[in-house]
């Protein structure tokens, strides 16, 4: 007897739908193959679906067991066709009625014992039923929660097989998930803007970043307060809103970093790899392709500290994204892409003892050796990054004194307002939510000046001979700090101070 069972895979970020056909012939030899492209996985699966069967106390009779997972030319990897191959082989036994099973989608990893295991994809798998018409999904009650994520779609928690056959039988039937509204946690940042003594001029800097989504490169010696500074920033960033929150918590689905308890992220991620990070663990990547570090930052914050030590080839593979806000991925077996629209923020020493410039400790340095460490930064990646800061060392009267600075709760206020008066602005255009995002068109339209304008960005272009990105760039910047005044047009001081966080070779760069 033959039985017709779905399922689904995930690829890159999205789901396709795999057809899971039993065919059951009577034979006195125990006989279970898997065809379709399966990996050893999913090889694997024949025992533990027997295993499950028996132990669930349902009948799995002699004879031949022929799986076909369809299409064919799909290579499939994982354990989730555990709980569709026993499925199948209930209904080609005849020990559950097939009439559930024309709208329903299952997935899941059966245990020996026929409990079902937690299992990674389940969003956009539950996204992809949804949109082809299934009217319920059956997954891993451990997986519900995050399913439920998706609306019109009834999600069915199962804990055992035995519960399931129940339930399809109309025994003991399943309510299905609520979709209860997902709490809003309280967030609880390591580090406050008020624990920072003194480098007012990063904090501000770092207030326009988060207001407009903007990259930074902070340079200064070591000490100064780089890397505590960048970790600062998202405590003033907003929460994510729910398309947004729903675009990373896919992205996390797939790489398998959720949790039972919050299954939605509400706030922008923060990732900080190290310098000896892979490329495929940076870009994305690897023989079934996953979401690298840049794709893990979707939304929020990618922090690279000691910038230089990443490796000039692994620097300049983040060109792409940072231009396209997405990372394409191609290999034998197809091509995906994965989001990478992140704020890119940076740490690095001036020189390899790190004392270049500094006022009060002598560099130890051959010039070659500054050149040589300033080169593994090239100029293109350079003039992606709107803020160039630099960090100077804390004064000792900085450091003792009582007085406590801005905290991250205020400065988060202003960084929303600026925030919604941008949502505002692009509300009728698309994959555009802050003033990073725009492009030479968005630029045009919103960021007109005046005379006084045009004449200071012209001879800021004249002296520190700014390319058309770096142009482009610095209206944007001084869009977001008119935006964050709450100002509707772009004045002359504006530019000015978005003109002062370009880069000056006199300040750092060796000629």
């Amino acid at each position: 007897m033959l039985a017709k069972v779905y399922s689904g895979a995930v690829i890159g970020l999205h789901g396709r739908i795999i057809e899971v056909e039993v065919d059951k012939r009577g034979g006195m030899m125990a006989h279970f193959v898997i065809v379709g492209l399966p990996d050893t996985a999913v090889q694997e699966s024949r025992v533990r679906v027997r295993s499950a069967v028996r132990n669930s106390g349902l009948e799995f009779p002699m004879g031949s067991y022929t799986v076909n997972l369809a299409p064919a030319d799909l290579p499939k990897r994982g354990p989730v066709y555990d709980l569709p191959m026993a499925v199948g082989v209930l209904a080609a036994t005849q020990q559950i009625p097939d009439s559930e099973l024309e709208q329903a989608l299952f997935i899941g990893e059966l245990a020996l014992d026929g409990s079902l295991r937690h299992v990674n994809g389940i969003l956009p798998i539950t996204d992809l039923a949804r949109r082809e018409g299934f009217s319920r999904i059956y997954v891993p009650a451990v997986d519900a929660a995050e399913a439920a994520l998706i609306d019109d779609i009834e999600v069915i928690p199962i804990d055992h097989l035995t519960h399931l056959v129940n339930h399809i039988r109309g025994v003991i039937p399943i309510a299905p998930q609520s979709r209860k509204p997902q709490p809003q946690p309280t967030p609880h940042f390591a580090v406050d803007l008020a624990d920072v003594k003194g480098q007012e001029h990063v904090k501000r800097a770092l207030e326009v970043a988060a207001a407009g989504g903007h990259n930074v490169l902070m340079i200064g010696p070591p000490g100064s307060g780089k890397t505590l500074l960048a970790r600062t920033l998202p405590s003033i960033l907003p929460p994510l809103s729910q398309d947004a929150a729903l675009e990373v918590t896919r992205v996390y689905s797939v790489a398998d970093l959720l949790t039972p308890k919050h299954p939605l992220i509400q706030h922008p991620p923060f990732r900080a790899p190290h310098h000896t990070i892979s490329y495929a663990g940076l870009i994305g990547g690897g023989r079934w392709p996953r979401p690298g570090e840049i794709s893990l930052a979707h939304r929020g914050i990618l922090f690279l500290d000691e910038l230089p030590e990443f490796g000039s080839k692994m620097l300049e593979m983040l060109r792409q994204p940072i231009e396209d806000k997405v990372v394409t991925l191609s290999r034998a077996t197809g091509t995906v892409t994965f989001p990478a629209n992140f704020m890119l923020i940076a740490s690095m020493n001036p020189c390899p003892c790190g004392y270049y410039g500094d006022p009060e400790r002598a560099c130890t340095c051959s010039t070659s050796a500054i050149r040589n460490y300033q080169k593994r930064i090239s100029g293109p990646l350079l003039d992606r990054i709107d803020i160039h800061v630099q960090v100077p060392r804390v004064k000792y009267e900085k450091l003792t004194d009582d007085s406590v600075g801005e905290s991250s709760i205020s400065v988060r206020e202003r960084v929303m307002l600026a925030r919604e008066r941008q949502a505002h602005r692009f509300a009728h255009l698309p994959n555009i939510e802050t003033n990073a995002d725009m492009g030479p068109t968005e630029v045009r339209q919103f960021c007109p000046l005046d005379n006084a304008g045009h004449q200071l960005i012209g001879a800021a272009m004249r002296q520190l001979q700014l390319s058309a990105r770096a142009y482009h760039r610095v209206l944007k910047l001084a869009r977001t700090i008119a935006d964050i005044a709450g100002e509707e047009r772009i004045a002359p001081h504006h530019i000015a101070e978005a003109i002062q966080y370009r880069p000056r070779k006199a300040e750092f760069w060796i000629m």
